[in-house]
């Protein structure tokens, strides 16, 4: 079982959902995180709760940084390593949705759904790797099952969510000749504040933040020589339809 203590990770819109599940998850297990928001008030307020509510001397910053700049991305990781010293794991969580028929959505819509899904991706893999390279760390996305599932009203949703999925793939098959682990994690329905939403007990049967936390701990806990390159998580028992 690999050591996770003090290691650092760097999580890309880590405010709230799956990115603060997950954090909350790394910070138990020792794992120092840096958190990222578009916005620096929210991202300071979130480290704060979480700094709060950890079992371990492992502590959480937040920075503003947006995915859908590259030099946003550069500056993240700059300031990880000016923090920490050193990044083990990034996990590009950064997302969100535009759903409408091609006939509905617009230029604006798709441009950001694209710019933030998948390019964010990139640009957060292509900022990190030299320093993934020294630690011979973890690359992990956030796809869903919308990037093998398509469906109505999801045209650029879905392509963003494909393009992860198979970017991912690809980046695992460049990036092991350096030993660097990398996954994609495709959840299904989570209860979580995507596009606004509140949770509620109605969501009882989604999968929860802390469901995807656990399961990264497990990735980077799994020996050096397996690698799960692509994880579909479902709820167990859906509302019948």
């Amino acid at each position: 079982m690999n050591s996770l203590k003090n290691k650092t990770a760097l999580i890309t819109g880590g405010t709230k959902g799956i990115g603060y599940a997950i954090a909350l998850s790394l910070l138990n297990e020792g794992i120092n995180v840096v958190i990222t928001s578009r916005n620096q008030s929210s991202a300071t307020k979130a480290a704060n709760v979480l700094n709060a509510n950890i079992k371990t001397n492992a502590r959480a910053i937040g920075i503003e940084a947006d995915v859908k700049s590259f030099i946003s991305q550069q500056k993240a990781v700059e300031e990880t390593l000016k923090h920490f010293k050193q990044l083990d794991i990034v996990i590009a969580n950064a997302g969100l949705g535009h759903f409408a028929s091609i006939e509905d959505l617009t230029l604006e819509q798709w441009q950001e759904t694209i710019d933030t899904n998948l390019t964010g991706v990139f640009y957060s893999i292509k900022s990190s790797v030299e320093a993934l390279k020294i630690t011979e760390g973890y690359f992990i996305t956030i796809s869903s099952l919308a990037g093998t599932n398509f469906f109505a009203k999801g045209s650029a949703y879905n392509a963003s969510k494909f393009g992860v999925t198979g970017f991912t793939q690809a980046v695992m098959l460049d990036l092991r000749q350096h030993n660097i682990k990398v996954s994609t994690i495709m959840p299904g329905s989570v209860a979580t504040h995507f596009n606004g939403k509140t949770p509620s007990e109605s969501d009882a049967w989604k999968i929860q933040g802390e469901d995807i936390g656990e399961l990264v701990v497990d990735l980077l806990r799994m020996n050096p020589r397996t690698l799960p390159s692509k994880i579909e998580v479902r709820p167990t028992m859906p509302p019948s339809k």
